[in-house]
């Protein structure tokens, strides 16, 4: 409490006023020039922020300050990509995907409804809302750096329809127990960042990651704007005064040059590397790059080539109005990390100390998961969520394919909507000229199996699990983690819009997520619930 209570003061400066009632379109229909299939959203209300499990659960006394704030041009971009397709099993029975630890969509989301306004759809990452909340699944066991669990129920939004889950659970790691850090903080310090939303929580959401550092951690500061420069370097974790008062110093200015930056935070995260450590770079910013690599392309090539040096990276989002949503997830995605977006200090208490462990450790890195599914028990299949995480089939055993990361004590869980047959309906049998298509009796209580592959961090050779799902995994009564799972998914379809909701309705995800509350200590399930009643306020 002594160390949360002074940066609350902080955060009694930063939190806004909501946008008046009713419901806001936030999409509007326009959209403004950039990388292809990138959509900008043009003039919103800028959204407000709230401490958001509840301001008192770190200082019960604390008031919190109020500001009318607004912008009048919003450039938010967020990248379009197609839902997934429901598919024929006899014709397409496998189904291959990355894993997604990104957290940055629920919270995203969070500040628009929280002001009253409607998420643009293409904010809605559905999985990334899912894998936000923690689940009570089983630990893994012997070497396995995470363990599989699968369940099959009746579909909530489809009841003729079955919902197939899969679920992992990454080891988990006492803070006290993590691997000496080699921490470099990149700091995006430009005239964007000059916002009370940005720098200022900025610097408050490092100060909480710095009191959790001991003297065998290391600490360097870059920042960027115009030009990168070097703040601190090699710092020891127990330097608090000294990494606080570099933190404290920065101020924001000029235009956006974050290859800069990104190249020095490399040299110097590779200049202090620990062997057999934890070498991360956490770059903070809005994502509003400008001056020279700046494309979302063009800066994807750019840390792709500085992935392979060992180093991981975590992105931090912060602000509103100018966001960068597609450019943050691309350098998360193809540098080795996870994505986060920041809308108070409260979510940054998650990121940098709830969840220190799954944000700053991974434990197995290039995770794919491949699902077979057996025609004969499965006529069509649709994956929920990852839209952007499809791989070919072929890259399942392409161990130079890159695919997510998986931090210590992640939950990752991912939806099947499955068509069975009906009664008396048998199976669709293409009649292929050239392979056989005959399908074999002894494996006619299978509906699919689940194979995963994933190396160990320091490892370029991936292993297999292979989980095979049969009859005896169908329940009537799903568990809480398949019940409050499946409406965090149910509330994404409904605020996509997606043509694929079937029969999904904000009562129906309130009262499901209600009575799968579990052991809700930090209070994210019951803000979901706020956030649900929000959306039926808005008239969803």
């Amino acid at each position: 409490m002594a160390l949360l209570t002074p940066l609350l003061c902080t955060a009694m400066l930063l939190t806004m006023t909501a946008c008046g009632s009713g419901k806001k379109e936030a999409i509007g229909g326009q959209y403004s020039a950039s990388d292809t299939g990138t959509r900008g959203y043009l003039p919103q209300p800028v959204p407000s922020y709230s401490e958001i499990v509840t301001a008192d659960s770190l200082a019960p006394e604390a008031e919190l300050a109020q500001f009318d704030m607004q912008d009048d041009f919003n450039t938010e971009e967020y990248r379009f990509f197609e839902e997934n397709r429901p598919m024929k099993a006899s014709l397409s029975p496998l189904s291959t995907f990355s894993i997604d630890v990104d957290t940055a969509s629920y919270s995203n989301v969070r500040r628009f409804l929280e002001n009253d306004l409607t998420p643009p759809a293409d904010a809605v990452r559905i999985e990334e809302m899912v894998n936000y909340f923690s689940y009570e699944l089983p630990e893994p066991d012997g070497s396995v750096p995470f363990s599989v669990t699968t369940e099959i129920a009746r579909c909530p939004w489809n009841k003729n329809n079955y919902l197939a889950m899969i679920a992992l659970q990454g080891k988990k790691v006492e803070n006290k127990d993590l691997p000496k850090s080699n921490l470099v903080f990149l700091l995006d310090v430009s005239g964007s960042m000059d916002d009370p939303m940005k720098l200022p929580l900025l610097k408050s959401s490092f100060q909480l990651l710095v009191e959790q550092l001991g003297e065998n951690d290391r600490v360097s500061i870059v920042v960027y704007a115009g030009a990168s420069g070097l703040v601190l370097e090699g710092a020891r974790g127990d330097e608090k005064e000294r990494i606080l008062a570099a933190l404290d110093r920065l101020e924001a200015g000029g235009s956006t040059a974050g290859a800069a930056g990104i190249e020095l935070a490399y040299s110097t995260a590779k200049k202090n590397f620990i062997s057999g450590g934890n070498n991360r770079i956490i770059l903070a910013t809005d994502g509003d790059f400008n001056v020279g690599v700046s494309s979302e392309s063009e800066l994807t090539r750019l840390i792709k080539k500085k992935s392979k040096e060992g180093i991981f990276l975590s992105v931090l989002g912060f602000g509103t109005g100018n966001i960068k949503d597609n450019k943050m997830e691309a350098l998360a995605d193809n540098g080795n990390g996870n994505y986060a977006y920041i809308d108070s200090l409260m979510e940054a208490k998650k990121v940098l100390v709830n969840e220190m462990g799954s944000t700053l450790l991974t434990i197995a890195k290039d995770v794919k998961i491949q699902v077979e599914f057996n025609p004969a028990k499965v006529k069509e299949y649709r994956l929920v969520g990852y839209d952007n995480r499809i791989l070919r089939n072929e890259d399942f055993d392409d161990d130079t394919k890159d695919a997510g990361e998986i931090g210590a004590g992640h939950n990752v869980i991912a939806f099947y909507e499955i068509v069975p047959y009906s009664s008396g309906e048998t199976a669709e049998d293409p009649q292929l000229k050239y392979q056989t298509t005959e399908l074999r009796q002894e494996w006619e209580n299978e509906w699919m199996e689940v194979r995963l592959r994933y190396k160990n961090p320091d490892s370029d050779t991936s292993e297999k699990i292979v989980h095979t799902i049969t009859d005896q995994h169908v329940v009537d009564n799903p568990s809480d983690n398949f019940a409050f799972a499946s409406a965090v998914a149910e509330f994404g379809l409904i605020l996509k819009n997606s043509e694929y909701k079937g029969d999904s309705s904000l009562r129906s995800v309130r009262d499901r997520a209600e009575a799968a509350m579990g052991d809700d200590s930090e209070g994210y399930r019951r803000n979901f619930l706020q956030l649900v009643n929000k959306a039926i306020t808005l008239e969803y």
